[in-house]
């Protein structure tokens, strides 16, 4: 039994792709604090952002790195809203 290699995560992935999978998993506040990177902490837009990264091979580096790695350790659980306590009334029903 021999071991495959395991295929490159970031096959077929463009670097957008990868922007707005980091952005949806970590927020542009969360991306940020994991790669400091002003296009990610003043005005972020996912087009500034291609733009610098597309001429900063350093900074593309860090964000593929990132997306590397949060592609190969999904969330456990995903994330959600707060729920309510089963046992709190509904502040929006109507008074009876």
């Amino acid at each position: 039994m021999t071991d495959q290699p395991r295929p490159d995560p970031r096959h077929g992935v463009t670097l957008q792709m990868m922007l707005e999978h980091l952005v949806e998993r970590y927020g542009w506040d969360g991306l940020g604090e994991r790669i400091t990177l002003r296009c990610f902490t003043h005005d972020p837009s996912v087009a500034s952002s291609l733009k610098f990264l597309r001429k900063t091979p350093w900074a593309r580096a860090k964000v593929e790195s990132l997306y590397v790695h949060s592609a190969t350790h999904p969330r456990k659980t995903p994330r959600t809203e707060p729920s309510r306590e089963a046992d709190a009334p509904d502040p929006d029903a109507p008074a009876d």
